[in-house]
């Protein structure tokens, strides 16, 4: 991901500045953005997971991971 703040890029630890931060637009919600919103890894089981909680809870699924 490029940003416009170059120390932006490549920082571990410490927190994300608000300007690389991006919100979700619409109820799309893919099983991908379910995985890392929870802090998991992107395997098949977790993609799994996250398929039957957007199943369960629709959208919602996500917006209960985000702070």
């Amino acid at each position: 991901m490029s940003t416009s703040r170059p120390e932006a890029s490549g920082r571990s630890g410490g927190c994300t500045p608000d300007e690389v931060l991006h919100a979700r637009t619409g109820n799309d919600v893919s099983p991908e953005d379910v995985v890392l919103a929870a802090g998991r890894d992107v395997t098949p089981q977790n993609l799994e997971w996250a398929k039957r909680k957007i199943e369960k809870e629709g959208p919602a699924a996500l917006d209960k991971l985000l702070p």
